[in-house]
């Protein structure tokens, strides 16, 4: 009889750490499809902001090529270490991009590039955010998948570790943005 109740709360806990961790995966999963809603949105902007800064400064290639190169290969990527390298790039890029209105005064006093530069400075304080709810739930996924005892339900189970959105080393700096007036 002890030994049933012994496998009855055994079998209990196995559930209750299984369920644990798939709900932990789905969180840092959700937490990913949001950070990828925010560079879709970050991408959609690109284009427009490229096609704003041409009109006024069309000779500016390098720039504006490095930009639409960057953006292309990033839609591409899925691994969020790689696709971290990719985005903080494109974010210096578009850095260099917003800093051209300084250069061409008809570009900074363009209603199209200010609501732009908006949207811009609005996608960033989101990706912000999203980055580090991910990294939280990467965080507790992958702490509760080496924890014992749960780890034997996650080897059994096939639970793998999930990676974290880092920016490289070299571009842990902000980006300097400025809204014209």
């Amino acid at each position: 009889m002890l030994a049933v109740l012994f496998l009855a709360a055994l079998a209990a806990w196995a559930v209750f750490a299984f369920n644990r961790l798939v709900r932990l995966r789905n969180q840092w999963r959700t937490a990913w499809a949001d950070i990828d809603v925010q560079l879709q949105r970050r991408h959609d902007l690109v284009p427009q902001l490229v096609a704003a800064v041409q009109a006024y400064a069309g000779h500016e290639r390098a720039t504006l090529e490095a930009v639409t190169a960057l953006r292309a290969q990033a839609l591409t990527l899925t691994d969020p270490a790689r696709l971290g390298q990719v985005e903080t790039a494109l974010e210096q890029a578009l850095g260099r991009v917003l800093a051209l209105q300084e250069a061409y005064p008809d570009l900074k006093a363009s209603a199209n590039f200010a609501q732009l530069q908006r949207d811009l400075v609005e996608v960033e304080e989101h990706l912000q955010y999203a980055r580090r709810f991910y990294n939280g739930a990467v965080r507790d996924y992958n702490t509760a998948i080496q924890r014992v005892p749960d780890l034997l339900v996650a080897r059994a189970f096939g639970f793998g570790e999930a990676g974290f959105f880092q920016a490289e080393d070299t571009g842990r700096g902000a980006v300097r943005v400025e809204l014209a007036r």
